[in-house]
């Protein structure tokens, strides 16, 4: 599986950007998908989740409201659509898609897209 990242940028706090990660490969063994992101002399964290249908999703407490993800699965296409965008938001956000693999679980990362909110 490969995911590759895009929609990243420079936006004034208060905007808005979507990114967009699209899978290639085997992406029928792709199960949940997620956004994640790495701030500067921090951990990576997890912004948002989705199962396979998309039926299911969770957030961080700090992007609720704020942020939405979906998935497109005709597309191969996960989304992130991200508004009020604050300057703590900033950070590299990466894709992330599991695979359930004869029962061992496989995690795949893109290679991530820079979010820059300026205050």
């Amino acid at each position: 599986v490969q995911l590759v990242e895009s929609g990243g940028g420079l936006v004034q706090a208060g905007g808005s950007l979507r990114l967009a990660c699209e899978a290639s490969g085997s992406t029928f063994s792709i199960n949940a998908m997620g956004w994640y992101r790495q701030a500067p002399g921090k951990q990576r964290e997890l912004v948002a989740r989705i199962t396979s249908g998309g039926g299911s999703t969770n957030y961080a407490d700090s992007v609720k409201g704020r942020f939405t993800i979906s998935r497109d699965n005709a597309k191969n296409t996960m989304y992130l659509q991200m508004n009020s965008l604050k300057p703590e938001d900033t950070a590299v956000y990466y894709c992330n898609a599991g695979v359930n693999a004869g029962g061992t679980w496989h995690d795949y990362w893109g290679q991530g897209t820079q979010v820059t909110v300026s205050s």
